[in-house]
């Protein structure tokens, strides 16, 4: 077995046995792993509450020759994301992100940027006002950095320009006109104002990203395009997506 060394976010967690714990991380030098964290729920273990969601910590672990799982040594504890985990929205959009993370990445496949967008949306989540911009910013650099990016400036059957009431076609990676849509097999109908908004949100600067207003119009349709990408590479729903409209229909219940 081999010693390793990281920096990591516990992005997922789930017990094992009656005193072990499972514990996903997605570290900077070796991407996603899964490890065993021995002992990690009797009431005096070492690593205390360092295991909890989006706790960013220096991982050490050793390799084991039987099995992709890990064994965690220690977690020493960086920043907690506390904030992300003490109000209901700023919780369920960072479930939302970190969900994301684990069902589009492959187990030991290693990308330092993503592991640094992952950071600095943690962060977003804390500070600003609307955390759903937070995880919207997240989704839009994430399919890029994983090569997921759609074409949004052409029709990929014509090449003609998208017109107004154009489809995505996830399969072919892009938009169609509405010409050519009705031969599509797997597409959403998109606004000509949502390909533009999404288009400009491209160009932005991370703060830019996290503060420009969209049109009232497509406030909604441009993270639901998103999902929809997500959900169509995923090839399942998200189920913090459930989680997140039941807490939204809670709330506005008389």
């Amino acid at each position: 077995m081999g010693l390793q060394r990281t920096q990591g976010v516990v992005i997922g967690r789930r017990p094992l046995g009656e005193a072990d714990r499972l514990v996903t991380f997605y570290t900077r030098e070796f991407g996603r792993l899964t490890g065993v964290a021995k002992g990690a729920r009797r009431p005096r273990s070492h690593f205390g509450s360092a295991l909890e969601l989006f706790t960013q910590g220096q991982l050490l672990f050793f390799e084991t020759e039987r099995s992709q799982l890990v064994r965690v040594d220690h977690f020493d504890l960086l920043h907690p994301f506390l904030a992300v985990q003490e109000q209901l929205e700023r919780l369920g959009q960072g479930a939302w992100v970190v969900e994301c993370l684990g069902r589009l990445t492959a187990e030991r496949d290693p990308h330092a940027a993503l592991y640094g967008l992952l950071i600095r949306t943690l962060r977003a989540l804390e500070e600003i006002p609307r955390p759903e911009r937070a995880a919207l910013a997240f989704m839009l650099r994430a399919v890029d950095l994983l090569g997921h990016r759609l074409r949004l400036d052409r029709c990929l059957e014509c090449g003609g320009p998208p017109g107004t009431a154009p489809r995505l076609d996830f399969s072919a990676g892009g938009l169609l006109c509405e010409a050519c849509a009705p031969a599509a097999s797997d597409s959403l109908p998109l606004s000509g104002q949502a390909v533009g908004a999404l288009r400009r949100l491209r160009t932005l600067r991370w703060e830019e990203l996290l503060t420009t207003s969209l049109p009232r119009a497509v406030e909604a349709e441009v993270p639901s395009a998103l999902e929809a990408q997500v959900v169509r590479l995923m090839g399942c729903p998200l189920r913090t997506s459930r989680f997140l409209a039941q807490t939204r229909r809670s709330l506005v219940r008389p």
